[in-house]
């Protein structure tokens, strides 16, 4: 008997009878098993090694990368799901290593500049663009010169459904759903009170005295909620309570930071370096990565095959991409 047979098995003994199971994991293109990890062990394994992975140090979560070296990237943001996640995960008894693999991935599609960069791409592009489906695509389509990681069908479809108004179907990616929430409002709301957009006064004097006075307080409050509300249950929820005061943190973010913040100038800026970029390599699709031109040669849709470069671009990529094409360098300049 294999080490992974071993696990497997402790799986089906140990976890909730609602937990995700490895030996039940399915992928698109069979393959032959390791002997040591499991089918989610593996995939989190993959997602880690992957170029799209390592780009996340470089890809705005709020604040411009070039803005200050302690806000959070898009890096530290998963880092700061998984690890959320696995709390929960682990008090509620389910698989933490497709919980561990869906929040290491789930934002491997995000655009530079973060949802600012977002934006631009789904205005731009005939086909639209969504960072969720990005994700997914990278790692069945672009990772791995056009071989893409092959992961099991619970971790792609715990990533394609992340976001708020998804409903995931696994508890591992529901996890993984409400952990992405809990950490980007906490965290960037951390974030904003050191850049002095917002104080602890800000936040409702009513979900102070609910949730804590601090942020940490906050989010250590929301996770026992979570926990508690969904111990011995076949899905993961919060209290209304709890959920509403969530929701109103959240349009609080949005309102003074995401949309209302101090840099709006600096979020224009970025807009226009991918917008030009956008217009740029759908005119010049030769000046793309060799990649993305064998797959423009193959009958992909070019508006596609922009996204996929400028959407996999850190943001100080994207910027000495807008300069080498629209700054002269001062050759042949009199």
């Amino acid at each position: 008997m294999t080490i992974r047979e071993i696990n497997e098995e402790r799986e089906y003994k140990e976890l909730s009878p609602y937990a995700a199971k490895a030996a039940e994991a399915v992928r698109d293109r069979e393959e032959e098993e390791c002997e040591i990890r499991t089918a989610y062990q593996r995939d989190r394994d993959r997602i880690i090694h992957s170029r799209a992975f390592r780009r996340l140090k470089d890809k705005t979560q709020v604040f411009l990368t070039f803005q200050g070296d302690h806000y959070r990237t898009r890096l530290t943001h998963t880092i700061e799901v998984s690890q959320i996640a696995r709390t929960i995960a682990l008090a509620l008894n389910l698989n933490c290593d497709l919980v561990e693999a869906i929040a290491l991935g789930h934002d491997l599609g995000h655009t530079p500049f973060g949802h600012e960069g977002e934006g631009v791409l789904n205005e731009k592009s005939s086909c639209g663009f969504a960072h969720n489906e990005q994700s997914v695509r990278l790692v069945e389509v672009l990772e791995k010169e056009g071989k893409g990681l092959n992961l099991t069908v619970d971790v792609r479809e715990g990533m394609l459904n992340h976001r708020t108004r998804c409903k995931p179907k696994t508890l591992e990616a529901q996890v993984v759903r409400l952990s992405d929430k809990l950490a980007y409002i906490h965290h960037d709301m951390d974030d904003s009170k050191a850049f002095g957009i917002i104080t602890e006064e800000d936040v409702p004097t009513d979900i102070r005295e609910l949730l804590g006075e601090t942020c940490t307080e906050r989010l250590d409050a929301l996770i026992k909620d979570i926990i508690y509300n969904s111990m011995d249950k076949p899905e993961v929820i919060q209290s209304s309570a709890y959920a509403e005061a969530l929701y109103r943190l959240r349009a609080m973010m949005f309102e003074r930071v995401y949309y209302g913040g101090p840099f709006k100038e600096e979020n224009d800026k970025a807009r226009r370096i991918l917008q030009e970029l956008y217009d740029f390599y759908h005119d010049h699709p030769e000046k793309m990565s060799a990649d993305c031109v064998k797959l423009l040669e193959q009958g992909e849709n070019p508006d596609r095959i922009v996204c996929d470069y400028i959407s996999g671009m850190t943001d100080r990529f994207a910027v000495r991409c807008f300069e080498e094409q629209f700054i002269p360098m001062g050759r042949g300049i009199y």
